[in-house]
Parts: structure tokens; sequence; C-alpha cells
């Protein structure tokens, strides 16, 4: 291995402790308490080296948004998978979002509440997110219906489990109605 991989490698390895601790931090004590004086002091680096990776916490934030974007794509796809037939497999995946928004909350927010210099629906749309939404796509499109669009159809039904997921998380939404709200959902929108 020459030096200048091994230099890489270190590199990559600074950023997935840097990602991953930024991660934690957000998740046990919020993202107010993710600041970049606190990041070098956890991961034991001084905040020029943090800086010489990042720009600040937004691109840090982009970061745990992306890492959690392809989180999502795999726990979604594996989910749909074992399900049987087309109704089986939205309501898989409405409930598999919605575990994944509350299993990780501090992560949901950096992908779709916080700023992490991300581009949405748009060329420049890093591929995280693209395949996030693809996911998405692939079990919701095969019930859009007759006329429409498979691409609308998955933004208003991403729309409605953001939602759900927000406002069961801010209390507005009592939890133990999640399961009924998400039979609602599949059998008013999914034509299946």
């Amino acid at each position: 291995m020459s030096v200048q991989e091994r230099k890489e490698r270190e590199r990559a390895g600074r950023e997935r402790l840097i990602v991953a601790t930024a991660r934690e931090l957000a998740e046990r004590q919020g993202w107010d308490a993710v600041t970049t004086r606190r990041l070098a002091e956890r991961i034991e680096y001084s905040q020029p080296v943090l800086y010489s990776h990042f720009r600040g916490k937004r691109e840090i934030i982009g970061a745990v948004a992306l890492e959690g974007a392809a989180e999502m794509a795999v726990a979604l796809r594996a989910t749909t998978s074992a399900a049987d037939g087309p109704r089986a497999r939205v309501a898989a995946l409405a409930h598999a979002y919605l575990e994944f928004a509350a299993r990780n909350p501090a992560v949901y927010d950096a992908m779709f509440r916080l700023d992490g210099g991300l581009a949405f629906a748009d060329e420049d749309t890093p591929e995280p997110l693209k395949d996030a939404f693809a996911a998405l796509l692939e079990t919701l499109g095969e019930v859009a219906g007759d006329g429409v669009d498979p691409g609308l159809f998955t933004e208003v039904f991403w729309a409605s489990l953001h939602g759900l997921a927000s406002l069961t998380r801010a209390g507005r939404l009592p939890p133990e109605h999640t399961g009924p709200r998400v039979e609602l959902l599949v059998d008013r929108l999914a034509m299946v």
C-alpha cells in the first residue's frame, strides 16, 4: 500500500468517525448539542482537522442525511421484498418508513427537517437521496393507478408518511393508532 493510499484510508476513517460521532451525539442530545467544538473534543482531533473534512455543521448534517438515506433505502427494500402482494408491500413499506423515522429521529431530522445543503428533486440530488426515493417508487409505482404518474403518486404517499412520522413524534398523534392510520392510508391511496 502506498503512502497516498494509507493517507486516503486514514482520511476516510476520520470522516466516518466525525459522522458517526455527530449522529450519536444528535440522537442522544439533539442537533443543538452538535457543535464543531464538541465533535473535535469527542473524536480527539483539533477543530482545524474537523474543518479539513467538513466546512461546518451544515455539511456534517448533510453527510448524516446521506448515510441515513442509504440505510432507509436498504430497510425499505428488505421489508417490501419479504411481503407477498402489492397491498402487503405498500403496508410493509409504510410501517418500515415510520419505524425508521421513530428509531432514528436525529437522522430523520437531518434527512428532512434540517439544512444539510443537499439538493432534493433536482439533477444535482446526491445518489443516496435518489436511491431512497427509488426504494419508495419501486413499491408505490405499482399501485399508483391508471393514468396516475407513479413519481407524483410516490411524492404524495411519501408526504403522507412524513406527516404521520412528524406529527406522531411531536405528540400531535397518539402512537397507538399508527397501525389503523397506515391501513387507512393504504386503503385510500393505493389502488390495490
